[in-house]
């Protein structure tokens, strides 16, 4: 396989959205973050949201013309769909596909709904991928500090001929080609994507928190001691790998830590897991998980599951453990992540 190849600030040009209205459909985590970005990389943006929505006054606040979707949709070259994946098809089909033009450009931060063909576009528009590796809030944050969130690109339809141009451009302007944008396609994001977040980012990672958590609290230890020990430190061990590796975080920690490191990791991620890991791979794979959120998140399904195990995991002993450790600190009552 050939190695992919990665984009810079030099290899983008942001004269490519000349003249160019770009409509950011949703002003949430993502959405604030490319707008407020591409507004102040001297791009044109406008915000679509539904009538009613509690980010319009909030958008108008921090400068944007806000226009319902329909009419976003129809105003822009550029469409940049940034609503939860479980959404998007239902507003493509009743405010976006009326009003596309052809030479517009259709434009995803995920490809959960052109892989799984919940969204089929005309094929006189082009369609293509930004994906910031990161939450929207650091999305923001590095551009600010500029920096940039390293990003994927992808092109699924080329109809006029400047689709990577114009989202290396994309890229540019929202800030991710001061870290890098790397190529890919619609499908190896959403499959890789889906399984990082399930398998180790989100899934695993709580899960090997909370049982450590639970172990220690079974054998009668203080849940504060436990959540500092199993939680509350997770967060300084993945800043050292995110800034030196594996490396740079074993020469940072003591050797009895590093010792443990390599003794007891391969028992703790055993073969079973691996197992476990290529399992859930091939139920992203095959549709069978795109299936299941879908059907839980329809009108039918109601979020019957997804609410219900929210709940259940909001009552966790390490959830009530932790509000009132993290109470102990200086930085409680800043401005947090969530909040900007």
């Amino acid at each position: 396989m050939s190695e992919a190849k990665i984009y810079y600030q030099d290899d983008c040009n942001l004269a490519a959205l000349d003249g160019q209205t770009i409509a950011v459909i949703g002003y949430g985590s993502q959405g604030h973050a490319h707008a407020l970005n591409a507004k102040e990389s001297g791009c044109h943006v406008i915000i679509g949201l539904y009538e009613g929505s509690k980010s319009w006054k909030r958008a108008e606040e921090q400068g944007f013309e806000v226009y319902t979707a329909a009419e976003a949709a129809k105003k822009a070259d550029i469409i940049m769909i940034l609503i939860n994946d479980e959404l998007q098809a239902a507003l493509y089909k009743e405010s976006i596909e009326p009003n596309l033009e052809a030479g517009n450009m259709l434009m995803f931060a995920h490809g959960f709904n052109i892989h799984f063909n919940q969204i089929v576009p005309p094929a006189d528009v082009d369609v293509t991928m930004i994906a910031p590796k990161g939450p929207g809030h650091t999305v923001r944050s590095e551009y600010q500090a500029d920096k940039g969130v390293p990003c994927l690109i992808a092109v699924h339809q080329d109809a006029t001929g400047k689709a990577k141009e114009k989202a290396l451009a994309y890229a540019l302007a929202i800030g991710g080609a001061r870290a890098g944008v790397l190529e890919t396609d619609f499908r190896t994001e959403t499959e890789t994507d889906l399984f990082g977040e399930q398998a180790v980012l989100c899934g695993g990672v709580c899960a090997l928190m909370q049982a450590g958590f639970e172990t220690l609290c079974e054998a009668g230890y203080d849940p504060r001691n436990a959540y500092f020990e199993c939680i509350h430190e997770m967060k300084l061990i993945v800043d050292l790998i995110y800034q030196s590796g594996f490396a740079g975080m074993r020469y940072s920690i003591s050797n009895t830590a590093e010792y443990g490191d390599y003794v007891t990791g391969p028992k703790i991620i055993t073969e079973d897991t691996k197992k476990a890991m290529k399992k859930i791979l091939s139920d992203i794979q095959d549709g069978s998980f795109a299936k299941e959120f879908l059907l839980d998140m329809s009108e039918a399904g109601g979020q019957a599951h997804f609410k219900a195990m929210r709940k259940l995991a909001s009552e966790h002993q390490s959830e009530l453990v932790g509000e009132d450790i993290r109470k102990l600190y200086s930085w409680n009552g800043e401005d947090k992540l969530i909040n900007n």
